[in-house]
């Protein structure tokens, strides 16, 4: 089997297509034409020293290679089962399979090249004779974590990107300890994190082109697979900042059956190739032991492998597809259900058991209404119907009928005469107060009062008064979306103490469980959540950075560049005159200011008319993009759909309920623009979100999850997991060396561990 593979920059020399230039003189001038100078002169005469410069090379290499595979198919018959290039090369690579015309391809190489050469503030370094692992020691160790591995040539040989200091401070770090490394002449930190502006510019002009997907499959430099369908001009973009991993797609190759190679435009991939057959692979490192992380109770009373769970996130960012895929993969996803309608949720619902027809783990998010009681029990009785088992409760701060009814509405005596639960709340906490009364058996009242109207049967009343509300308590610390700004180390052992006051006080046969939400965008982070004593660990924030996210591409986009201190706090639309708080995006957007300054009006006003007319011009102009007393309008006929005329008469009685429900409009508007990814309002966009989407976008930065669209819930999942394991085997052995070699001063072993 044969694969024909293209080198890229630095394969460049004068002289080079000497031989194809008379042979094909049409696309030769057509080539001078595009660029604007004679392709011909640079690759024989190089006149002016151009040919090494970047926005010159890439053009000459695309030329040169797209002429040779031309001549080499004239002379072959040979079928060739894949194409791979090597950075600049993939284009050529995509060129003969198919993916675009000669033309295409030169205009898309002549506007890299510019790009890149434009590129400043950056360097890139050759190491040799280091395996990967050995050089990311290395750079750890030496403080030069910040450089990423642009280019994964071959098992012994490759070349970091960074900053132009840090680069000049590699190269004699690594030679005083044996290593070969050379400064490579480069404008830039090319495949790096740093060409982003680059990528970007270089994703506007690609816009203008229609590309196709190629013929014959193409190994992507940037994930070492071959294109997906519809994935030509997006891989391309990425490319421009992401590592090149060369090794991988010659052994992928290799794996595939390739046993020929055949090099066209340059003789420099041939040697590497070689390297990478001869090289022993890798061992494959033993698995972490992620299942056994979190609490058996737990993973097998929600029937699930890994003790990690995914949040139903506002809106239904949780989708039905990001609930399918973690169930097939033995996590429990919560649909997000706040702010659909029914219809959207049962459609979801339904979604969710057609794909998960064999009982895999999944449950359905109920948030606290507390304007309207009414549609809680409506969202209840609907899932009742499809018989969901499992929901998670959000923002209660009581234990309302609707919450009661799912929970005694499962219950039944077991053949031992205890109880047996089929329905489930995973509850989210972070008041002690809440944590108590989902511990609790079911209020006495309430469960009167549903046996009053015929809703529960006196053995379900009895039944629950003999277990806890929740059985799966979920402390949330400070986080994305609805947040009290809790600290995990201070709130979880409090939370382990009550739950430990409920066991002893309820005698419960089955043991309460409590986990960990907030803040987990890192493997350390879920390892400290592991560590602080959590059952299982709940992640929100970092799944909605994903593809089967169902939010738009643009907040997506946004979302993929957020930092740790991109958030803020804003108030909540749904508790709006409770003074509750989300955090939110900051960076880019105007809404977290103009949410509070809408909060400071209705707190300082006692109704619309009491606003000064300047400021009220300047929120119908910029907040809301209409007249307060057309969002009104809205409101009002909103509320009348659902039934609540009752509350249209009480705001029209009473101007300051009215100007929170006319305020509470922006909420929801902020939300659609956001969900929409509508351009024409983007400062206004409500996405909320936390800090660990932050740290988990720096952790993943440089790699091939880097981008949001090869992010799936399933793989975060894992890869913290993962992570998380090895982090705590690693802390566990430097304990274990500690403990072997005690410090002099036995009174710092305790800060020793910490910073370990």
């Amino acid at each position: 089997m044969k694969a024909v593979v293209f080198p890229g920059q630095g394969a460049q020399r004068r002289g080079m297509g000497r031989e194809l230039f008379d042979a094909y003189p049409q696309l030769v001038r057509e080539a001078s034409d595009v660029l604007g100078y004679s392709i011909r002169e640079l690759c024989l005469d190089d006149p002016g020293q151009r040919l090494g410069r970047t926005e010159y090379t890439q053009p000459a290499l695309f030329v040169v290679g797209a002429l040779a595979y031309r001549q080499w198919c004239e002379d072959n018959d040979d079928e060739v089962a894949f194409f791979a290039g090597h950075s600049l090369g993939e284009y050529s690579a995509l060129h003969a399979a198919g993916a675009f015309d000669f033309t295409t391809g030169l205009r898309l190489v002549q506007k890299r090249g510019a790009l890149m050469a434009q590129a400043k503030g950056g360097g890139m370094a050759a190491v040799v004779g280091v395996d990967p692992e050995q050089l990311r020691v290395l750079l750890d160790e030496g403080g030069f974590s910040t450089l990423t591995v642009a280019n994964d040539n071959a098992p012994a040989q490759k070349v970091v990107s960074g900053d132009t200091e840090t680069i000049r401070a590699l190269v004699p770090y690594l030679e005083s300890r044996g290593v070969r490394c050379a400064k490579l002449s480069v404008s830039g930190a090319f495949h790096s994190p740093l060409m982003r502006q680059a990528q970007q510019d270089f994703a506007r002009f690609v816009d203008g082109f229609a590309l196709g997907d190629p013929t014959t499959p193409v190994i992507a430099n940037a994930t070492a697979r071959p294109y997906g369908s519809g994935e030509t001009a997006r891989t391309l973009t990425e490319q421009i900042v992401r590592p090149v991993r060369w090794t991988d797609s010659v052994r992928h190759l290799l794996d595939h059956g390739v046993t020929d190679f055949v090099e066209l435009g340059g003789r420099v991939l041939g040697k590497l190739i070689d390297q990478i057959r001869s090289a022993p692979r890798p061992a494959p490192r033993p698995a972490p032991p992620a299942p056994a992380l979190g609490s058996p109770v737990f993973r097998e009373r929600m029937g699930v492998r890994h003790a990690y769970v995914v949040g139903g996130m506002y809106r239904g960012i949780a989708s039905a597809e990001m609930v399918v895929r973690l169930g097939r993969n033995g996590m429990l996803g919560f649909l997000g259900t706040g702010g659909l309608s029914l219809a959207e949720i049962e459609r979801g619902v339904l979604d969710i058991q057609k794909g998960l027809a064999e009982g895999e783990p999944y449950g359905v998010n109920v948030l606290a209404d507390h304007g309207d009681p009414a549609a809680e029990r409506e969202l209840i009785d609907l899932l009742a119907r499809h018989r969901v088992r499992v929901i998670e409760a959000s923002a209660f701060m009581r234990m309302t009928p609707a919450l009661v009814l799912h929970r005694a509405r499962g219950l039944r005596r077991g053949a031992d005469g205890k109880p047996v639960c089929d329905h489930r709340i995973v509850a989210k906490v972070s008041r002690p107060e809440v944590a108590r009364a989902f511990m609790a058996p079911a209020p006495e009242a309430v469960l009167e009062k549903l046996r009053r109207e015929n809703a529960l049967t006196d053995e379900q009343v009895a039944l629950a008064r003999q277990v806890p509300m929740s059985h799966d308590i979920t402390v949330e610390a400070d986080s994305g979306g609805h947040t009290d700004g809790g600290v995990a180390t201070v709130m979880m052992p409090a939370m382990l103490r009550l739950r430990q006051e409920a066991q002893e006080r309820y005698g419960y046969a089955e043991p309460l469980c409590v986990g960990l939400a907030g803040g987990l965008g890192t493997p350390e982070a879920v390892a400290a959540a592991f560590m602080l004593g959590a059952d299982y660990v709940l992640t929100g924030s970092v799944n909605q950075c994903t593809v089967e996210a169902a939010t738009s591409d643009a907040v997506k986009d946004m979302l993929q560049d957020l930092g740790i201190a991109d958030t803020a706090y804003a108030p909540a639309g749904d508790m709006f005159e409770l003074g509750a708080k989300v955090q939110v995006l900051r960076k880019g957007v105007f809404f977290p200011t103009r949410a509070n300054k809408l909060f400071s009006l209705y707190s300082h006003h006692d109704g619309i008319e009491e606003i000064p007319a300047k400021t009220r011009s300047l929120l119908e102009r910029t907040y809301f993009g209409r007249s307060l007393d057309r969002v009104w309008e809205e409101v009002r006929d909103y509320l009348r759909s659902r039934g609540r005329d009752a509350d249209i008469t009480q705001a029209e009685a009473q101007p300051k309920q009215k100007m929170a429900l006319v305020f509470r409009w922006y909420f929801f508007h902020t939300t659609r623009l956001a969900m929409e990814g509508d351009g024409s309002d983007k400062v206004n966009y409500q996405i909320q979100t936390g800090p660990a989407l932050g740290a988990f976008n720096q952790w993943v930065a440089g790699t091939d999850v880097e981008p949001w669209r090869n992010r799936h819930v399933d793989r975060i999942g894992l890869m913290m997991l993962e992570g998380a394991a090895a982090h705590i085997e690693a802390a566990m052995r430097n304990w274990r060396g500690t403990l072997a070699s005690p410090p002099a001063d036995e009174s710092r072993k305790p800060l020793r561990l910490l910073a370990s």
